[in-house]
């Protein structure tokens, strides 16, 4: 469960505050995966940015990142899954080229998909849209989680909404109270440029939604 600060101050606030960091390492994974399985919210590294992620399937987790993050529902939340052969349990494929997604991931993209009917997602997730957006990060920290928790992982940059990304965890300092754990992974290279979003929902054809690293 994330701590509590309002009762700390001084050296305990401080203290208290690092205790939510780890280091972004295979060796924390489980204990990332236990955190987002009991529906919490917490901060990890991705090849792009720093985000806050939490099981896509459990919309009080995701409530409480539109929450963290002063951002309004109406703004849709991507998805990281693990693996290019994992998105098809969440979003339709079978229009795109052979080898397509393999050609653009894990990297840092976000590729837009319909869901369709078949999509294992929670309707309330995006309501009112029938995309979705999705992510394999090159990045295997962030990956292992969402391999381990068995689900796709709501994903958004760590930031209150209208401020600038995050490349480093002590960017959105403020923010570590709400999150179970901070993962650090050093200072991002990526300048606070998000992932290229490509919209692939037609067939035959690709819009770039915005340019990113």
């Amino acid at each position: 469960m994330a701590w509590s600060l309002d009762k700390c101050d001084g050296n305990t606030m401080e203290n208290a505050k690092m205790g939510l960091v780890r280091s972004a390492t295979e060796g924390h994974a489980d204990e990332a995966i236990k955190a987002v399985r009991a529906g919490e919210v917490i901060a990890v590294p991705t090849d792009t940015l720093y985000g806050f992620a939490c099981d896509a399937c459990s919309m009080e987790a995701v409530h409480r990142i539109y929450e963290i993050k002063g951002r309004k529902h109406t703004s849709p939340l991507a998805i990281c899954v693990a693996d290019v052969q994992d998105i098809q349990r969440f979003a339709t494929t079978n229009h795109l080229p052979h080898g397509l997604l393999d050609s653009l991931l894990p990297g840092p993209v976000t590729v837009v998909l319909r869901r369709g009917d078949s999509s294992s997602l929670e309707k309330s997730l995006n309501p009112g849209l029938d995309s979705i957006g999705v992510r394999v990060p090159d990045c295997d920290f962030i990956r292992s989680i969402a391999r381990g928790s068995n689900s796709a992982l709501a994903l958004t940059s760590a930031n209150l909404s209208g401020q600038p990304s995050s490349v480093d965890v002590k960017d959105f300092e403020s923010l570590w109270q709400h999150c179970a754990f901070i993962y650090n992974g050093g200072i991002l290279p990526s300048g606070r440029a998000g992932s290229t979003v490509v919209d692939l929902t037609t067939l035959g054809k690709y819009k770039i939604l915005r340019p990113g690293r």
